[in-house]
């Protein structure tokens, strides 16, 4: 893949090469590693400034710790591609995040290196001490180490397990790596502190010093630089993380191997909880990176030389800038209404919508808990909050979503972004499981607009609830309709049919109804041509339009039920539970996602795989009702 020489790093086949190179050579690596990271990225596409951000931490954990005996856990781990370059998989850099390749996350089955799979943030520090427990109790001598962004800090459950490790004498090492950004900008009292913390007057006049006066004098450079380290502790005498119980260090110039290096290693021969803090900067040696990081945060396929560029195509809207424009919109019209997400204001279509009201938009920071049970107090007392999220991240917060929200029947809207298959994230990302965790939780309902039209009106007609509402949305554009441009809004719990079979079949042939949720009503339609089946357009997995369902029963011989999330407990679980319910008996067919884990791809081709395009749900209802012809 590569058309630029690294001359040194590929003779790097694992960690004991890096182990065996000397620090003027790391330095080379480094530099080289960086290269092939852009180079690598830009030609596949990917998260590029956090990995950028994290080269030499990267090798300076390789080369002083003896991975992967050592256990190093990356916090959402979509920082890695430095590890899995170093780790035997440059060669594979190629294939990064399509069917077939590698994972743009860490994954155990991938590689031994990968000793924790992650993508959802803020679970390395408790997984990494899970390690060195078990470690210590099986009487292995080893290290755990979780590297985790100060944004991925602000969750709760890091500090549960700071919390549970200071009380311990694990061989527990975590590296908050300071990079003040986790996707969206970072917000919070705790991002606040470590601003403070590296802004000090005192510290700035040393780091100072230490750059500039000294640097002609290496002895005294580095004798500033071992000042410096101390005048941040100075600062802060008695920081948070001590209070945790941990033996705090840094803050350190997390891009200078000359400081890195020696620190591991001295910390590798201490007990007990360590906590080290680096400071990084996200797209560090690509300018454009370091100039946008949020831009370059994930991009797609762009030459290096000149960086994005805006495409002169005019794209289809998509489900995002549907939901972003109605925020806007119904926030002119209503002034309760206010925004909520837990730090993806950019990928929840959110940026606009803090531009005009930011008096009205909460960034809770990655705390998806906190971000239900918030917009649930704010719903007390009159509010009407929308929580955009993405449908794999509401998982976490599942919990809040019962007791503080559904139980108590506040007026939440939930705008799931990402439902069905996302494509190059893979199975992490996923929004497969929303209908079954949504549709069985009392008060609760469910919307899978179709298309972007559907999409802005089902988001009115939740929004026009006295309970809870969720309305799932794909990543990416639809079948391309326009929505309105009023508010109007579609019946709550209805359906519509779409297409009626002509009936021109014989009598032999089984009368089939195809029950759509959500966009795959489009392939379904390009089926039913085919099957000359009649199309029912769903729209509400919960509360299921029963009314329609019985009646399309009542003339028909046979049901298919299409949804782009899992088959069990999703929208067709319901429809047979209807059927059941009203003492019909007839055969249903149930098409969705099976139960399997779907791993990264182009989100075509996946969805062919799953037989959930057009064909697919052709020849699966031809192969179930449709006799063969005779030979």
């Amino acid at each position: 893949m590569a058309t630029t020489s690294y001359p040194l790093l590929q003779t790097i086949n694992d960690p004991a090469d890096v182990r065996k190179l000397s620090r003027a050579d790391l330095k080379v690596l480094a530099s080289e590693l960086r290269g092939f990271v852009l180079e690598s990225v830009s030609q596949t596409g990917g998260h590029l400034s956090s990995n950028l951000g994290t080269v030499e931490l990267t090798v300076a954990l390789h080369h002083v710790f003896n991975t992967p005996d050592d256990r190093l856990v990356w916090d959402v781990g979509h920082q890695t591609y430095p590890h899995k370059i170093l780790t035997g998989r440059r060669d594979r850099m190629h294939t990064l995040r399509q069917l077939g390749g590698i994972s743009g996350f860490p994954q155990r089955a991938e590689s031994p290196y990968d000793t924790f799979g992650t993508a959802h943030s803020s679970t390395s520090i408790s997984a990494a001490l899970g390690m060195a427990m078990a470690a210590k109790r099986k009487g292995d001598d080893r290290y755990a180490v979780a590297i985790i962004g100060d944004g991925a800090m602000t969750a709760g459950m890091a500090f549960e397990a700071l919390n549970n490790g200071g009380v311990t004498d694990a061989n527990l090492l975590v590296i908050l790596n300071d990079n003040d950004m986790s996707i969206s900008p970072p917000v919070g009292a705790l991002n606040r502190y470590l601003a403070q913390l590296m802004s000090g007057q005192f510290y700035a006049a040393a780091k100072n010093v230490g750059k500039t006066v000294l640097r002609p004098v290496p002895p005294l450079l580095e004798l500033a630089k071992r000042f410096e380290q101390q005048a941040k502790g100075m600062v802060v005498p008695a920081t948070l993380f001590e209070k945790f119980g941990f033996n705090y260090i840094g803050p350190i110039d997390g891009h200078d191997l000359d400081s890195l290096i020696p620190t591991l290693e001295n910390i590798k021969g201490l007990k007990g909880p360590q906590f080290l803090h680096v400071v990084t900067k996200k797209g560090q040696g690509y300018k454009l990176a370091e100039a946008d990081p949020v831009a370059y945060h994930g991009p797609g396929k762009f030459d290096p030389a000149v960086g994005l560029v805006k495409s002169t195509a005019t794209p289809k809207q998509t489900f995002t800038q549907v939901f972003g424009q109605w925020l806007c919109d119904m926030a002119a019209q209503d002034d309760r209404l206010v925004g909520i997400t837990p730090a993806m204001r950019e990928g929840s279509g959110m940026v606009e919508f803090e531009k005009r009201f930011p008096d009205r938009y909460y960034d809770v920071g990655i705390a998806e808990q906190h971000a239900v049970t918030f917009a649930a107090g704010m719903a007390c007392e009159g509010v009407k909050p929308v929580v955009a999220i993405y449908s794999t991240f509401l998982q976490r917060a599942y919990d809040q979503l019962i007791h503080d929200v559904a139980l108590q029947n506040l007026p939440v809207v939930f705008a799931l972004d990402r439902a069905g298959l996302v494509g190059a994230d893979g199975a992490t990302h996923a929004g497969a499981y929303d209908i079954p965790f949504v549709r069985c939780i009392p008060n609760m309902s469910m919307a899978c607009p179709a298309d972007e039209r559907e999409c802005r009106q089902l988001l009115s007609a939740a929004f026009e609830q006295d309970h809870p509402v969720a309305v799932r949305y794909p990543r990416g554009s639809g079948a391309g309709v326009s929505p309105l441009a009023s508010l109007e809004s579609l019946p709550f719990g209805k359906g519509e049919i779409r297409r009626h079979r002509s009936g021109a079949a014989c009598d032999s042939v089984p009368r089939v109804a195809i029950l759509a949720f959500g966009t795959l009503l489009y392939p379904a339609l390009q089926a039913a041509e085919a099957l000359d089946a009649t199309v029912v357009n769903m729209r509400w997995a919960k509360p299921l339009d029963v009314a329609l369902l019985l009646d399309v029963a009542s003339r028909h011989d046979a049901l298919v039920t299409v949804e782009e999330g899992a088959i069990m407990g999703g929208a067709g679980s319901a429809v047979t539970e209807a059927m059941n319910a009203a003492g019909i008996t007839l055969p249903v067919l149930q098409l969705g996602l099976p139960d399997v884990f779907i791993e990264h791809g182009d989100p075509a081709k996946l969805l062919a795989l799953q037989g959930l395009d057009a064909e697919g749900i052709r020849q699966a209802v031809a192969k179930r009702f449709f006799p063969a012809p005779a030979s």
